[in-house]
């Protein structure tokens, strides 16, 4: 099944680093460390493989993608031997990477989109493109009457007004070009009731949105062990130190909350209550492509004992996200290839803030999964679609 993975940011350390990840998987170069889909409770014939995945993108950045993948590797993020060895792929790629589209109205940029899409699946020949959102977080964008129903959506996106934030209007490209879409980050995207009309109307599938890759994921564990245990959690206070791209946007003011708000919404959802305290997060340039996260929980036992957990989580978001990039790229291709519309809350394992998923315990999300993935792979084998 051959997969076209279109980046939406291709530039970025995260797409980069998805990119000579995939690459060096299909090369041989690498092992598959980090990706999930790889486990044998989800490996089967449903998902396409990596020698399956065609990858291409756009960008308002400019940097050729071989220089970008060079300086990831002075940074560490990426090995630098495996960069030496890609330079004919990481070109290749490079010239299926796109400006972002101008126009004098959204309708017109959505349109420019809308063709290199379909130009992409039809130059190489693919069964199906999965777009995935890993560009900077957006602020959340204001209200809008377009943002009710698909007709006053497309009829208030050739007007002057800036109706849709990049995510969105991407996420809308995608639905009119028949393409899954997946948002790795925080930022709107399909999130509006038009855009989620519009993918039920098209009959294609779509998952986020916010990558679950570090602070967050050990949330998602603990919070669900002091529940379980009927321990009250009094406080929980989190301190992010992040540097790159990512965490220049977030220095916005705007941008930062609507993070904040995807990371913190896994508690209060998981334990029945808020707990008095918050998370932050800061900009400090020099950690670069690497992030600190700092977290304090004070807890009452039995009989009102106070009591106190603290832990610090250091590590490479881009190489920590990547891998998951090429996860919900292969397993929406595969959703998609099965009839599966709407949100895909069984993918909810993979985000802070999952769509249409009930639940934020890991563990639950990760017998959802494995379910999931059993399903498309007995519908592969057996020669039959699962709609959803």
């Amino acid at each position: 099944m051959r997969t076209g993975v279109w980046l939406v940011g291709a530039r970025g350390s995260v797409a980069t680093t998805s990119i000579v990840g995939g690459l060096a998987l299909r090369a041989g170069l690498a092992g598959p460390t980090g990706c999930v889909t790889e486990l044998p409770e989800l490996r089967g014939p449903a998902l396409p493989s990596f020698a399956d995945l065609v990858f291409g993108g756009h960008d308002l950045a400019t940097t050729p993608l071989y220089k970008r993948a060079e300086a990831l590797a002075d940074a560490g993020v990426v090995p630098g031997r495996l960069v030496a060895a890609l330079p004919d792929e990481l070109t290749a790629v490079e010239q299926e990477l796109r400006p972002a589209p101008v126009g004098a109205t959204q309708a017109d940029r959505a349109a420019a989109v809308v063709r290199d899409l379909t130009s992409f699946r039809e130059r190489h020949g693919l069964d199906r493109v999965v777009v995935v959102n890993v560009s900077a977080t957006e602020p959340t964008p204001r209200p809008h009457p377009g943002h009710a129903d698909p007709d006053a959506l497309r009829a208030a996106l050739t007007g002057p007004d800036e109706v849709l934030p990049p995510s969105s209007l991407y996420a809308y490209a995608a639905l009119l070009a028949g393409c899954p879409y997946v948002d790795f980050t925080p930022s709107t995207g399909l999130r509006l009731p038009a855009l989620a009309a519009l993918a039920e109307q098209q009959r294609l599938p779509y998952a986020g949105h916010d990558g679950k890759t570090g602070e967050t994921l050990v949330k998602s564990v603990l919070a669900p062990m002091f529940a379980m245990r009927n321990l009250a959690v009094r406080s929980w206070s989190g301190m992010n130190l992040l540097g790159g791209g990512d965490g220049a946007t977030l220095a916005d003011p705007a941008a930062n909350a609507a993070k904040v708000q995807s990371k913190q919404r896994v508690l209060g959802e998981t334990l029945g209550y808020v707990p008095q305290g918050n998370t932050r997060i800061e900009y400090v340039e020099e950690l670069g492509d690497f992030k600190t996260a700092w977290d304090l929980i004070t807890f009452a036992g039995f009989l009102g004992t106070g009591m106190r957990m603290e832990f610090t989580w250091h590590g490479c978001d881009s190489a920590l996200a990547a891998p998951l990039v090429l996860d919900l790229a292969r397993l929406t291709a595969a959703a998609h290839a099965a009839g599966h519309v709407g949100p895909l809350a069984e993918l909810g394992f993979f985000f802070k803030d999952p769509l249409g998923a009930p639940t934020h315990s890991l563990a639950e999300q990760w017998a959802r999964l494995t379910d999931f993935t059993r399903q498309l792979h007995a519908g592969r084998d057996g020669g039959h679609d699962h709609a959803g």
